[in-house]
């Protein structure tokens, strides 16, 4: 669940022509360039490479991975669990494009002083592009506002959209993570998915549905395949169950 960025505003110097006083750096290529934020648009970020590595050590408090996305078919850094659940999120919205983790730092001017900040993700989807900073809300600073205001104001001048993923429900992402055991199940060698979409029709339950193909330890688990990749639809407000509507993804979005 995002989080509102209007309280660092205050701070930041977004007096006339502060696009051309900021800047923005990145990498590709191994090499770093930057420019203001006025000339970003116009300059290939979305192909940047991430700016600092993810490593490990024994005594770090957080914990990086490396995520898989089957929607860029290859594996995302991310720097906590908070943000492979993000990427986890973003692979099944179903519109992504590509994703680059720590896309590019922002040196940007408050009162009186510079600062700098790097976002978690650039999300490229089929409608639009992402700047997205990756916050537990409780662990939200005021100097931590600030830096957000900053990148959505770069986002806006860039005609990106940009958001703080500082919550879940937890139901939410319970249920994403089961499906998400599910998605690269790639064979169907008992025909279900064919007599699933047909029996979902006009809406049934998960558990019904499983029940009704006669072999339902592996139809629960075609089922979770055909809910990510979209084939059904299930609203994931309430937590994902044997009494969790199902129906065809068509009808879901009505």
């Amino acid at each position: 669940m995002p989080t509102g960025v209007d309280a660092g505003r205050s701070g930041l110097d977004l007096g006339d022509g502060w696009t051309r006083r900021w800047a923005v750096s990145w990498r590709a290529g191994g090499d770093d360039a930057s420019c203001s934020v006025h000339d970003l648009v116009q300059e290939p970020v979305l192909t940047s490479e991430p700016m600092r590595h993810f490593t490990w050590r024994r005594d770090q408090r957080h914990r990086p991975s490396l995520q898989f996305l089957t929607s860029t078919g290859r594996h995302h850094g991310a720097e906590s669990l908070e943000e492979s659940r993000v990427l986890l999120a973003l692979d099944f919205a179903g519109d992504v494009v590509d994703v680059v983790s720590q896309p590019l730092k922002i040196s940007f001017a408050t009162c009186g002083k510079r600062r700098a900040h790097t976002p978690d993700y650039l999300a490229v989807t089929r409608r639009g592009v992402w700047l997205i900073d990756v916050r537990p809300e409780p662990l939200i600073k005021e100097a931590d506002r600030e830096s957000f205001t900053a990148a959505a104001e770069v986002a806006v001048a860039c005609g990106w959209r940009y958001a703080v993923a500082a919550r879940w429900r937890e139901h939410a992402f319970a249920g994403l993570d089961a499906m998400a055991s599910r998605r690269q199940l790639r064979s169907d060698p008992l025909g279900l998915r064919p007599v699933l979409l047909a029996e979902a029709a006009g809406g049934r339950r998960f558990g019904e549905l499983a029940a009704a193909t006669g072999c339902e330890p592996v139809a629960r688990a075609q089922l979770l395949h055909l809910l990510w990749s979209r084939q059904l639809g299930v609203d994931l407000a309430a937590p994902l169950g044997d009494r969790s509507l199902v129906m065809p993804a068509g009808e879901a979005g009505r």
